[in-house]
């Protein structure tokens, strides 16, 4: 809606004479919005995955901030070389396959991550997900803004830039925003329902410990918790198996929960241009009045 108010509001400030805090024209084809779109789709995943990784091999493997930074180092190295290599295709491949391939690997590399993850997160195969990703993530940022800065005229490539940045932004903040919610909101229910069926984690117990506010615990914080209640040996491990168990359980369920965004975002792709580079059009305003692209 408020994406809505902003286009009719520039609209209004273009017709009354006024300068615009965006030009229209970057995203005046339907090929341009489904660009925007599908930024907007490449850097939310992004922001999700490293918000979600980070926080399980932290809280479940109790590293350090520094081990996990070490631990995203593959992926973080694999988006930036695949973002400067993947030009190299632009001659073979139109940007509307690179689209579908990109988002294509990235869902398979979610639900790659989401069958392998353990509680025990093996290096390796975990490795294979996260490059994987990597591959299409760096593949995708290059091309979607690639295909704005081609389809624009050269004296709107602040516009473009502009454009760029917000998406980016904007993406970011809500990617991060929604895996939280959505992790936490996996957990706590699954955490509840595994309660509601437990006779060995009594409602007395229960009422002791604070299940307003069901966070990610790793099994020595809740251990910690545990022992300034009535807890017995038997209902300490019984807690400790339950919250491990509900901590994988939203993560696989989250991995494919965006794979599934991952997959939708297809959609867009699929509207990209489908020319190679010897075939681009002319972005002049002149040849966009009355351009038919295919």
């Amino acid at each position: 809606m408020l994406g809505f108010a902003f286009v009719r509001w520039t609209s209004a400030r273009q017709q009354a004479g006024k300068t615009p805090l965006l030009a229209l024209e970057v995203i005046g084809s339907a090929q341009e919005r489904a660009a925007v779109m599908a930024m907007f789709a490449v850097v939310a995943l992004e922001a999700m995955l490293n918000f979600s990784v980070p926080l399980y091999i932290q809280i479940v493997q109790g590293r350090s901030p520094l081990a996990t930074a070490i631990a995203m180092m593959p992926f973080n190295l694999t988006v930036f070389f695949s973002a400067m290599l993947i030009v190299k295709l632009y001659k073979r491949l139109t940007p509307r396959q690179i689209g579908r391939w990109g988002f294509g690997l990235c869902t398979l590399a979610l639900l790659w991550l989401a069958f392998v993850v353990r509680n025990d997160w093996s290096a390796g195969p975990v490795l294979v997900g996260l490059v994987l990703f990597g591959i299409g993530q760096g593949s995708l940022v290059t091309l979607v803004f690639n295909v704005l800065v081609t389809a624009s005229p050269k004296e709107l490539a602040g516009d473009v830039g502009s454009l760029r940045g917000t998406t980016n932004n904007l993406a970011a903040a809500v990617g991060t925003a929604v895996a939280g919610a959505l992790m936490v909101g996996l957990l706590s229910s699954i955490i509840l329902g595994s309660l509601a069926a437990n006779t060995i984690l009594t409602p007395e117990l229960r009422a002791q410990v604070d299940l307003d506010s069901i966070n990610f615990l790793s099994n020595d914080r809740l251990q910690s918790v545990l022992v300034a209640t009535t807890a017995t040996a038997e209902q300490v491990q019984e807690a400790l198996r339950v919250n491990a168990e509900a901590r994988l359980k939203a993560l696989k369920i989250g991995l494919v929960i965006m794979a599934g965004v991952a997959l939708l975002a297809i959609i867009p792709a699929s509207r990209l241009p489908n020319y190679i580079p010897g075939e681009i059009p002319d972005p002049s305003p002149r040849r966009r009045e009355g351009e038919e692209t295919r």
